[in-house]
């Protein structure tokens, strides 16, 4: 798949299962990264795909990823992650967040912020 940028659209909400999130590549100020995007009724929020534990992926399998209780848990070390602001409260990164993506819903698309 190619690369969102902040023209582009990373993917359509529909494309996010409702409770669920999918994984896409995007490019930041950074470089290229994995982004998960989380999708809760129409709010949608997303984050580096990157535990801050170990520097490791979140998913379990490319772009499946564990969900449970509004907490995105991370598949190698067990950490847990609150949906709504990427703060860790259990496991080995507590207190620690994941680093946030902003985004933008335009008529059906996500986008990448600006």
């Amino acid at each position: 798949m190619d690369a969102a940028t902040p023209d582009q659209a990373l993917c359509r909400l529909d494309d996010i299962p409702d409770g669920g999130a999918i994984a896409v590549d995007a490019v930041l100020r950074d470089g290229e990264e994995s982004v998960i995007v989380l999708r809760r009724d129409d709010a949608v929020r997303a984050y580096l795909n990157i535990c801050p534990h170990a520097g490791r992926r979140l998913d379990w399998a490319p772009g499946k990823f564990l969900i449970k209780d509004n907490l995105l848990i991370c598949a190698a070390h067990g950490a847990s992650f609150n949906e709504s602001d990427g703060l860790c409260v259990g496991g080995p990164c507590r207190g620690e967040h994941l680093r946030a993506v902003p985004l933008r819903v335009d008529d059906g698309e996500v986008y990448l912020e600006g």
